[in-house]
């Protein structure tokens, strides 16, 4: 990036200060510490100038063509674009782009296949599975008869014998693969087969690696799953927001799930946003980008467990690294504390076989700042060092103003 996006901030200045102090305040807290979210990235100049467009002021439930409201002739131009962009760049028949976020795309999908009390089998949240995979406290816990898999305790991977068995066990309406913390590519071929042998659905919860997958560095949901849910930020760099990806004819009962049955009013300015992060994702400068995110990933995953950190499944084919902490002394949440206070900021997750914290983080924010291999190696020293307690925290911090100030997220 090189271009310095319209400063919102400088536009509430006079009108509303107080709020003012409030976008100064993150937009600064962004520039001087390290955003090692796994979820989180930096969106383009371009995305945020279609998220602050006089878009925003138009309601327009509906599709194309088929709304509820007058005036939206120029929407209608905005949407068919986002979802031409999304159907090209992921080879999909059909592309809804109106999902709110990555839990309403996955809510949408389970209203167009399921029923109220249908089985459902997916990864456990003890191993990585998100709350819209059964949790109680979600509505698809309370709705759905969730059934969870694991993972092998040895590996930390996916156990596929448990799939298989619990699905012949089970007969699952639908089989859902996805995580929020697990690192390494997922069979969906396997899943596939398992779905078609006890004639399940296959839903594919791609919200962490779809913008792996557009960039080339991840293979592909699409060809095996009878729907994918996704995000548009996190590696795809675009607003936040959801998707759906599906097959042609699952086409009417997947927008019909969307609107009128889980969401109203399209967010237009959203979905303009959308497209223009679709569009910059089908450029080789962001294959190149996919691949150095993982690559970077790599790289840091190796020196945190040379740093005595233990990293789930020995390494991370993703943006995404689970470790535990422990052996340096600390918990996870512990461990987010302290790092947090140095400018090292990620997430704490569950970790396989036990009821201890670990740390998740990613490379995707980073990377987008023009970070690379050596900068891994130094944010691994840096991390260790704040953990054991050999750098003081002032000390950490000062160095990770340092380093973030050399990859500026948004250069003037």
């Amino acid at each position: 990036m090189t271009v310095t996006p319209a400063i919102e901030a400088d536009v509430l200045r006079h009108q509303d200060p107080e709020l003012a102090d409030v976008l100064l305040g993150e937009r600064e807290r962004q520039a001087t510490t390290l955003q090692l979210i796994a979820a989180e990235n930096f969106s383009s100049p371009a995305v945020l100038a279609a998220l602050g467009s006089p878009l925003a002021n138009k309601y327009a439930e509906g599709y194309p063509g088929a709304r509820h409201h007058g005036g939206c002739e120029i929407v209608d131009v905005a949407e068919r674009i986002a979802v031409d962009r999304a159907k090209a760049l992921f080879g999909a028949d059909h592309a809804n782009v109106q999902s709110h976020s990555g839990s309403s795309a996955v809510l949408a999908a389970y209203a167009a296949l399921l029923r109220p009390g249908d089985t459902v089998l997916a990864l456990g949240l003890p191993y990585g599975g998100h709350l819209t995979h059964g949790s109680p406290a979600n509505f698809s816990g309370r709705w759905f008869d969730f059934v969870g898999y694991g993972v092998e305790a040895e590996s930390g991977l996916v156990d596929h014998e448990q799939v298989r068995t619990l699905a012949r066990m089970r007969r699952p309406k639908a089989i859902v693969c996805g995580s929020i913390a697990y690192p390494r590519h997922l069979d969906y071929a396997f899943f596939r087969e398992v779905a078609d042998e006890v004639g399940a659905y296959l839903i594919a919860d791609a919200a962490h690696p779809i913008g792996l997958v557009a960039g080339g560095a991840a293979p592909s949901p699409v060809p095996y799953a009878d729907i994918v849910c996704a995000t548009t930020h996190k590696v795809l760099r675009g607003p936040r927001g959801g998707m759906i990806l599906c097959r042609a004819e699952l086409a009417e009962r997947v927008d019909r799930a969307v609107f009128p049955f889980t969401q109203s009013g399209a967010q237009m300015h959203t979905i303009a946003a959308k497209a223009v992060a679709f569009g910059e994702a089908a450029t080789p400068a962001f294959a190149v980008y996919a691949h150095q995110v993982v690559a970077n990933a790599r790289v840091l995953a190796a020196r945190l467990a040379d740093e005595g950190l233990v990293v789930t499944t020995g390494g991370t084919d993703t943006h995404l690294i689970t470790a535990d902490p422990a052996p340096l002394g600390v918990d996870g949440r512990t461990a987010r504390g302290r790092l947090a206070a140095a400018g090292l900021v990620l997430d704490c997750c569950a970790l396989p076989h036990g009821d201890a914290r670990g740390l998740r983080l990613g490379t995707a924010a980073v990377t987008t700042q023009g970070m690379r291999e050596g900068e891994m190696a130094r944010i691994a020293k840096l991390l260790a060092g704040v953990l054991r307690g050999v750098t003081e925290t002032v000390r950490a911090r000062e160095e990770v103003r340092e380093l973030a100030g050399g990859f500026p997220p948004y250069p003037r």
